[in-house]
């Protein structure tokens, strides 16, 4: 599977953003970096660096006899998938729907209602007409 088409899970997200906040990382660094982030044992962060490894989420190489680790997917990619995935399984892809969902249950600033606009109007000026 290539990973740009790979959904990520909860903990594959953990370390990701271990990876996308400082890159490369030796497994020393992402072992002391998710023991703080996610309360993970030693062992767990090495079996996980080695499944996303595998996986070829992530890369590893020898660097003066340490293995030191980089993101191989984009933060931006990761997350526009998960989105797309999120929008199509849980609203139909209506973005309408899923707005209107989430400007119910939570209270927008000003400014993030200015950025909500000015991103409308962006789509508008976009747009074909049907």
């Amino acid at each position: 599977m290539e990973h740009r088409e790979t959904l990520l899970t909860a903990a594959e997200w953990h370390l990701m953003e271990c990876l996308w906040e400082k890159s490369p990382r030796t497994g020393r660094e992402a072992v002391e970096d998710l023991e703080q982030r996610a309360g993970w044992s030693r062992s767990t962060t090495l079996t996980m660096l080695r499944r996303m490894t595998d996986k070829g989420l992530i890369d590893c190489r020898e660097a003066d006899g340490v293995k030191v680790y980089a993101p191989l997917l984009l933060r931006d990619d990761a997350a526009g998938r998960t989105t797309e995935d999120f929008l199509h399984r849980v609203y139909h892809g209506s973005v309408s729907m899923m707005m209107s969902a989430i400007t119910r249950k939570q209270e927008l600033s000003r400014q993030e209602i200015d950025e909500l606009y000015a991103i409308l109007r962006q789509a508008e000026e976009g747009a074909k007409d049907d």
